[in-house]
């Protein structure tokens, strides 16, 4: 089964569940499946779009997808589509529907996928983005972040970090000072060794079937 058949992409409005135009239906909702599995808590209670392109989606096959995503605890807003099917479907369903194109998105998208805060993350807290985010501050233990690609902290690492959470195993993560509780990048899961870390930036990612950690300075793609 290929996730390929379906992108998930996080924006200033919310998620962007994009469906292939082309494959089999059944194929499409396996896809769908296989990422909202992945995702787990990092999609509890996110507003989307459903892009269906030149889908001519059915009222049924539409009733599908939105109920997988209910399934798990996402919540459908609306759905782009470029057909008559495809609206109307998203007018049955009762939801809000929008002809768009894809064309010309790539930009917008790239420049709403990364989010840079300052701050520390303490204890209790929790902070969730669809795309890449960029800590000037701490992740202190009991701390958590869940990115749906790489995470950056300039500074301490103390806390979880879960990077890739839609399933997205190219995702990095990079810290001054790397001594987390966990680590996970996709569904890969790593904890701090016994005794603490380095004292020195490191950046984890997945080389074969595991997270490698490496002096930030040694690490090669």
């Amino acid at each position: 089964m290929s996730t390929d058949l379906v992108v998930i992409k996080g924006g200033k409005d919310g998620l962007r569940v994009q469906l292939d135009e082309q494959a089999e239906w059944p194929a499409v909702l396996d896809a769908l499946r296989a990422h909202l599995s992945q995702g787990g808590a990092f999609l509890q209670g996110a507003k989307l779009l459903l892009d269906v392109g030149l889908r001519q989606v059915s009222e049924q096959e539409l009733e599908d997808a939105l109920a997988l995503m209910r399934g798990h605890g996402l919540r459908p807003d609306s759905v782009a589509s470029l057909t008559r099917e495809g609206r109307q479907a998203a007018r049955a369903a009762g939801l809000n529907s929008r002809a768009l194109a894809r064309t010309n998105e790539a930009t917008a998208q790239t420049a709403e996928q990364a989010v840079c805060m300052r701050r520390t993350v303490r204890s209790g807290q929790i902070i969730r983005h669809p795309g890449d985010i960029t800590i000037i501050g701490d992740v202190n233990a009991g701390g958590e972040i869940i990115a749906g690609g790489s995470v950056i902290v300039w500074g301490r690492v103390r806390g979880v970090v879960h990077a890739g959470a839609m399933g997205d195993s190219s995702a990095v993560i990079c810290a001054l000072e790397l001594t987390p509780t966990q680590l996970r990048i996709a569904d890969r899961i790593a904890r701090s060794p016994e005794g603490g870390g380095q004292r020195f930036p490191e950046i984890a990612h997945i080389v074969g079937e595991h997270i490698l950690v490496e002096v930030w300075h040694t690490f090669r793609r």
